[in-house]
């Protein structure tokens, strides 16, 4: 007799769905208590489990935490004809917001999410507590090799190998277990095609407009805490510290030995760092 297959469990990156503007958001949501809206970056084959699998069951011992796949990315729903615009992305995140009935959140944004958490608080100040931003696209400046290749890449299980050193300061850090996720990730579907499509040369241009400006900066009121790593080959840290310098509430913290993945390289530094920026007082 033969016996019955067991159903193979979904992939950890599916979480919840809710519709949001016209598509279903892929989601994580754990713990209770404040409202912590985590924002992935945008490196191919991302997702949020990807980027906050480390940092999640830790802030979720004092907040809720959410965590989602940004539209083009991930396991959310990427409807034919829509714009991959950071409007588009804040869009996203105000519906995912107001479906989960939270009115007001802090944000952590790493990289690319740095960028949304900034014009998210600046279009929506009333929706946003406090700002974390992890090696963040803020003040322009001319574009890295790092994020070049990061925008530029091209599906191999050799590149992607090569790109994760890219992130880290001690490339050792990165297993074969997360270099092959990514890479599946990265040839999933149109996963490809998406990414392409959002990153086009030249990438200044896409850069510059993902960059928020230095007057609307200085009208930011939330506290801030920017995080980032001195051995940063995508983000250099010269531009979080001219961030940390125009933001009025604004306050950098610099780790030594690390690269462009703070959460993941330095996990317990970065989650110690929030959680007590984020502490209820």
């Amino acid at each position: 007799m033969e016996t019955p297959s067991t159903p193979e469990a979904p992939p950890p990156e599916i979480g919840s769905s809710l519709p949001t503007c016209g598509f279903r958001t892929n989601y994580h949501d754990a713990g209770n208590g404040p409202g912590v809206l985590l924002i992935h970056g945008s490196g191919p084959g991302v997702t949020a489990w990807a980027n906050w699998r480390l940092t999640i069951p830790v802030l979720a011992r004092q907040a809720r935490v959410i965590a989602p796949d940004m539209v083009g990315f991930g396991y959310t729903e990427s409807p034919p004809g829509v714009r991959y615009h950071w409007s588009t992305w804040v869009d996203q995140l105000t519906a995912l917001l107001d479906a989960l009935k939270l009115e007001r959140v802090s944000v952590v944004g790493n990289s690319f999410g740095g960028a949304l958490a900034l014009k998210l608080a600046a279009r929506h100040p009333g929706r946003v507590d406090r700002l974390v931003l992890m090696g963040p696209v803020g003040l322009r400046f001319p574009i890295t090799d790092g994020l070049e290749k990061v925008w530029g890449y091209q599906p191999s299980a050799a590149a992607m190998r090569e790109l994760l050193d890219v992130f880290v300061h001690d490339p050792s850090l990165i297993d074969d277990d997360l270099a092959a996720m990514r890479y599946r990730a990265s040839i999933r579907d149109d996963v490809q095609a998406r990414f392409g499509s959002m990153f086009p040369p030249p990438r200044q241009r896409i850069l510059d407009d993902m960059a928020t400006d230095e007057t609307v900066l200085r009208t930011i009121p939330h506290e801030t805490l920017i995080i980032h790593g001195r051995g940063d080959k995508v983000i250099p840290v010269e531009a979080s510290r001219r961030l940390a310098q125009t933001m009025p509430r604004a306050r950098l913290a610099e780790i030594d030995r690390c690269g462009h993945w703070v959460q993941i390289e330095q996990p317990v530094a970065f989650t110690g760092l929030v959680g007590e920026f984020l502490a209820p007082r």
